[in-house]
C-alpha cells in the first residue's frame, strides 16, 4: 500500500495538470465586425502607441515541468497546488536559466513548500494579497541564483485540487 502513494499522487497531479491547461486555454480571438455594414471600409486602429509594440530587452523563459504542492492539514494531504513558473530575464538570458534549472526548481520548491505551510494555499490563495508575498520570494530565489539578469518570475497558472 505504501509504494502506491506515490503513484497515486503522479498520476493525481497529471490529472489535474492536463485539467487545468484545458480549463486554461486562451479564448479565441474576437471577430471584428463593421457596424457600418460597408464590407469595404474599416476603421484602422493606430497601435503604435501600445506597449506590446515597442521592441524590449527581456524575454521570457518557460520553466518546463510544472510545480506540484501537497498541502498538509492534520497529518494528511488535503490538496494539491500545480503552478506553472516563466522568468523574465534580459536578452540572452535563456541559456542560463535552462543550465541553472535543476538549482532553480529546487530553491522555487523550498519557497513553495514554506508558503504552504503557513497557509499561503488555504482559502481564496488567488488574492494579490496572498500570492504577493509568494511571487517576491520566488523573485528573491531566482536573482540569488541567476543574478540581476532575472527581471520577474510570473506564475502563468495556478490551480488547486482538493482530495
Amino acid at each position: 500500500m505504501g509504494k502506491l502513494i506515490p503513484i497515486i499522487l503522479a498520476l493525481i497531479g497529471l490529472g489535474v495538470g492536463a485539467g487545468a491547461g484545458m480549463m486554461l486555454q486562451p479564448d479565441p480571438e474576437p471577430v471584428v465586425m463593421n457596424p457600418c455594414g460597408d464590407a469595404g471600409t474599416i476603421a484602422q486602429v493606430d497601435t503604435k502607441d501600445t506597449a506590446e509594440d515597442d521592441p524590449t530587452d527581456t524575454e521570457f523563459v518557460k520553466i518546463n515541468n510544472q510545480f506540484v504542492i501537497p498541502v498538509v492539514a492534520d497529518g494528511n494531504i488535503s490538496s494539491l497546488v500545480v503552478m506553472s513558473l516563466n522568468i523574465e530575464v534580459d536578452l540572452g538570458g535563456r541559456e542560463t536559466v535552462y543550465q541553472r534549472e535543476p538549482k532553480l526548481r529546487d530553491e522555487f520548491l523550498q519557497v513553495m513548500f514554506s508558503h504552504a505551510n503557513t497557509g499561503g494555499f488555504d482559502g481564496v490563495f488567488t488574492q494579490s494579497s496572498r500570492l504577493d508575498p509568494l511571487r517576491a520570494a520566488l523573485l528573491e530565489v531566482a536573482q540569488s541564483i541567476l543574478g540581476p539578469t532575472v527581471k520577474d518570475v510570473l506564475v502563468t497558472n495556478i490551480v488547486r485540487q482538493d482530495t
